[in-house]
């Protein structure tokens, strides 16, 4: 008995232990399930996060050093653009201010990894620097980026304030930038301790015509130099002028007055005085846009510097030059060159044709005023047998950067006018050194040529030339004084002037009269009334021989009752035969005369309505109406 209960014992704890092992199992089957549902939904959640990462933001920053924008003041509206591949477009208008810059200012990017999983996003930012101009709240945005949207931008501008706070630190925010009533870039004159402009020239004490290098070279301490440009080109007065080329393309540094500068030459010119005196170039104006550096502290990073644009404008200083007078006395055959030159001379062949063009070329090199040299007049040189012309000029100059160097060609074209051997003599170039302040020579080869005979003597050509012959047209002085009369004393002198001025008389009458008689139109239709008619009748006359009876009678009423409305001057309203009766009678017009009218006029009423009837009397009605006319006509000139 015993036994038997130790052994029901042992089974009940062995069914315990197998109890608590399998609730054990299942409460970690449970906890597994469930970290891998968290993972799940962790992943689930960062693949949403990385599904929604492209974005497109706007905010904006007052100008350093202030917490509000006022009217003037530089500010900036900030787009930062995640994860999007696109970049914005330049914004054209934005509310109560003007867009001064809009250029990509920053890019960043980051790298994550979750159980394995990497991901990166990169994220850039542009900036539009802003000047605000008027109060009030406005709007910017949205804007569009790759197919993503922004946020709107909400911003407000006050009123400007009488002074400006200090940011910590002691800078001026507005040290350096423009005047916030303006939005021309600052002038600054002569420059400051910042930028300025110097202005110089090789000499400053020269000859006339002497080649001079006026240079005009930038300073500054800026961080960047954005542009250059000038407004006009600097005033040289009694100069003439040639641009050089020979600029900086980089910027260099120089140390003066103890202070380290950035600098460059940016224009440079090479001169000729072209008078004596006391001479003055006056500096232009530059436009220099420049990125100024600004210092703050910042309460969390720290002392920190950002970059704001700048716009100034400048000029260099103006200089006095002393030009003095080429020694005299000038030689006679003083070319005009001032430098140093040496000339040559080619000629192809020395054998030549009679009445056969040939040529000579001059060419003239060195430094100096190459442009201004003139040759002697070749034609006093050469033998009288050689017939000089005009030469053609070739300039190949080279503008450097101390001088204007390179060549001149004269190329003469001459022509041997008789047979013989000949010397063409050397020429000579006189021009001033300004190195040695003496006058110099040059010469050039001299030629011996040999003339051959050509198509024709030059001899002979000479001779065929025109001569003035004095016999050719002989005045007798006597009969000039003793029969000549002037032409004013003569009547048909006058008659030229008679005649257009009668005309213009007769015509201004005609005119006068023309418009007097237009001026009542009633009168003159009246005065027309038979011209009219008979203008009328014609087309009735035209429709009795075509066979056309309504037509006919159509016409012949219109004559009638035009000639009556014209020549009693009643307006057509007023055409009726009691009327027409009462003002014919009025103007002691014959019964007959009256009753024989409007007889006409019944019946022309009559045989219009019976065309059967009408047709056959056509030529007897315009006869009748003819007659009937031409009485009351008769009728109104024994009235009057």
């Amino acid at each position: 008995m015993l036994n038997h209960l130790r052994s029901r014992l042992h089974l009940c704890i062995f069914d315990r232990r197998i109890d608590v092992f399998f609730n054990f199992l299942k409460q970690q089957i449970e906890k597994f399930m469930l970290r891998k549902i968290h993972i799940l939904l962790v992943m689930m959640l960062l693949g949403a996060f990385a599904s929604v990462a492209a974005s497109v933001k706007l905010y904006e920053s007052p100008a350093r050093g202030k917490r509000t924008i006022e009217v003037g003041d530089m500010f900036y509206i900030y787009i930062e653009v995640s994860d999007v591949d696109g970049r914005p477009e330049i914004p054209s208008n934005i509310g109560g201010s003007k867009v001064m810059y809009f250029d990509h200012t920053g890019q960043s990017s980051r790298m994550s990894n979750v159980n394995g999983h990497v991901t990166q996003s990169t994220s850039n930012t542009w900036t539009v620097t802003l000047r605000a101009q008027k109060e009030g709240t406005y709007t910017f945005g949205p804007i569009s980026v790759g197919g993503i949207k922004s946020n709107q931008l909400k911003y407000t501008i006050g009123k400007a304030q009488a002074g400006n706070p200090q940011i910590p630190g002691g800078i001026d925010p507005d040290q350096g930038r423009q005047d916030s009533n303006t939005d021309k870039p600052k002038f600054i004159g002569k420059g400051d301790g910042n930028l300025f402009m110097k202005a110089s020239v090789s000499e400053s004490n020269i000859y006339e015509q002497q080649a001079l290098v006026y240079t005009v070279k930038l300073y500054t301490t800026y961080d960047a130099i954005k542009f250059i440009g000038a407004t006009a080109a600097p005033k040289f007065d009694g100069f003439v002028v040639e641009e050089s080329k020979s600029i900086s393309n980089s910027l260099d540094y120089e140390t003066l007055n103890g202070k380290t500068y950035a600098t460059a030459v940016i224009a440079r010119y090479i001169i000729f005085p072209q008078m004596t005196g006391q001479l003055k170039v006056i500096g232009n104006t530059y436009t220099v846009s420049v990125d100024q550096r600004e210092y703050y502290h910042d309460p969390f990073w720290g002392n920190m510097a950002v970059s704001s644009p700048l716009q100034l404008n400048v000029s260099p200083n103006d200089l006095t030059i002393n030009v003095k007078p080429l020694p005299s006395p000038k030689p006679a055959d003083f070319s005009g060159g001032v430098g140093k030159f040496t000339i040559a001379s080619q000629l192809k062949t020395n054998t030549f044709k009679t009445n056969q063009a040939a040529s000579i070329e001059y060419i003239v090199t060195g430094t100096g005023n190459l442009k201004y040299i003139q040759l002697p007049d070749l034609s006093t040189l050469y033998p009288s047998q050689l017939e000089v012309y005009t030469p053609k000029t070739d300039v190949k100059a080279n503008v450097g950067s101390t001088n204007v160097s390179g060549s001149v060609s004269f190329d003469y074209s001459f022509m041997p006018l008789e047979e013989g051997d000949f010397r063409i003599p050397p020429v000579k170039l006189v021009y001033f050194n300004p190195e040695t302040g003496k006058y110099e020579t040059s010469t050039s080869k001299e030629y011996n040529i040999t003339v051959g005979k050509g198509k024709s003597s030059g001899k002979s050509q000479t001779n065929t030339r025109l001569k003035f012959n004095p016999d050719l047209h002989k005045v007798n002085l006597d009969d000039l004084s003793n029969n000549h009369q002037p032409i004013i004393y003569g009547f048909t002198y006058w008659l030229f002037y008679i005649i257009p001025f009668v005309a213009l008389i007769v015509a201004v009458i005609a005119y006068r009269r023309y418009i007097k008689s237009h001026a009542d139109m009633v009168a003159l239709n009246s005065k027309r009334a038979n011209k009219l008619a008979r203008r009328r009748l014609r087309k009735a006359s035209a429709a009795m021989k075509g066979g056309n009876v309504d037509l006919f009678y159509d016409e012949l009423l219109i004559a009638m009752w035009g000639y009556l409305g014209d020549k009693l001057k009643m307006p057509t309203s007023e055409l009726m035969r009691d009327n027409i009766r009462t003002m014919l009678e009025s103007k002691d017009i014959p019964q007959d005369n009256i009753s024989n009218l409007l007889d006409i006029l019944d019946r022309c009423e009559f045989a219009k309505y019976s065309p059967e009837s009408g047709k056959a009397g056509m030529n007897e009605m315009y006869n009748s109406a003819i007659d009937a006319i031409n009485q009351l006509e008769k009728s109104f000139k024994s009235a009057k």
